[in-house]
């Protein structure tokens, strides 16, 4: 049977002859193969699970920075409320990575949306591309994040709300986006494994190894608290090291980091325990109002500090060792706040 439907079929088509001096046209040969190696493959699975775990940071930290915007100081500011990247927010082999495992190309695709922020009330989504903002087109290519931020940072200062249109499938729409006001930090991942976080007055970044550590999104709320309320009460600038600790972020925020800055303390200096206690106490308010538990904290900060121990040097204790004057600043702050909330007083520090 199969040879007599190969024959029907060849029967089907007839001969034509051909003019003399005539050539048959060539078909275009077939594009050669992709070969996929598996240094590709390792690079599409690492974009792809920094990817959900930046994601997860966002879910986590939204409502510290949206319901403490009272409590942030001069670092609270009107934002859309989403994030946007291509394919070249990473840098070589992970560029072709991001193509494959995100289907990121040339134009800006919102990667997040900060749940509770205008973007999520208007409905962006994750994947959108964006066209334009005010009828102004969005940069695409090489350097198109830093662009676009240049051209929305000075228009959401100055409007209420924003029309962007974006790309969605074959549809094109213009998405009326509301501006939050919320805590102004950056919150990135650190590409390192060992359990530390750090703040540099503008940034907060949690490592990859204290996120495992964690586990749970409640004690990694406990971490970005704590280095939120550090950049609220300056404590990066006070203890000179906003430098330094700067230097580190914008190191393991990459994707391959120079692990070689791990060796040792890297520079930077223990905190002073007043100051800790301080960013604990400022801390479990902004937990609390986030709608936290924060019974729990205490028992995650010596949790940690009996695994790893000041002598850890690259661990979170050896910069915030004072962990016995902490703790007793953590109970009384959970009682303090305790009988706020019974008495339905406001939760102000």
């Amino acid at each position: 049977m199969t040879a007599m439907l190969l024959l029907s079929a060849c029967s089907a088509f007839k001969t034509v002859p051909q003019a003399p001096g005539t050539s048959v046209p060539r078909a275009a040969p077939a594009p050669e193969p992709v070969v996929v190696t598996a240094r590709m493959l390792e690079a599409r699975d690492t974009v792809s699970r920094m990817v959900a775990t930046q994601e997860r940071l966002y879910q986590i930290v939204a409502p510290l920075l949206i319901n403490n915007a009272d409590l942030c100081r001069t670092h609270a500011h009107e934002l859309l409320g989403f994030t946007a990247k291509n394919k070249y927010s990473y840098p070589g082999e992970y560029a072709d990575a991001a193509q494959a495992a995100l289907g990121y190309g040339e134009q800006l695709q919102v990667s997040g949306v900060l749940p509770g922020s205008g973007a999520a009330r208007a409905g962006l989504r994750k994947g959108d591309e964006l066209v334009s903002v005010e009828a102004q087109a969005l940069p695409t290519g090489p350097n198109a994040e830093t662009q676009a931020a240049r051209i929305l940072g000075p228009l959401v200062g100055r409007h209420s709300a924003l029309s962007i249109t974006v790309r969605r499938g074959s549809a094109v729409r213009a998405i009326t986006v509301p501006v939050t006001r919320a805590c102004a930090f950056k919150v990135d991942l650190g590409n390192s494994d060992n359990i530390n976080s750090y703040s540099d007055g503008q940034r907060v970044l949690i490592t990859r190894g204290m996120v495992n550590f964690a586990q749970s999104d409640e004690a990694i709320a406990f971490v970005l608290a704590k280095d939120i309320a550090h950049n609220v009460l300056g404590h990066a600038n006070t203890t000179r090291q906003a430098y330094t600790v700067g230097g580190m972020i914008d190191n393991l925020v990459t994707v391959r980091p120079d692990t070689s800055l791990l060796i040792g303390s890297a520079g930077i200096k223990p905190v002073p325990q007043e100051l800790d206690a301080a960013a604990d106490y400022l801390a479990l308010y902004l937990l609390a109002r986030a709608g936290y538990n924060i019974e729990h904290a205490h028992a995650f900060w010596q949790r940690l500090a009996g695994q790893y121990p000041p002598t850890v040097l690259n661990g979170y204790t050896a910069i915030h060792p004072a962990t016995s004057y902490r703790l007793g600043v953590i109970d009384k702050t959970v009682a303090e706040i305790r009988a706020k909330q019974a008495a339905r007083k406001p939760l102000l520090p």
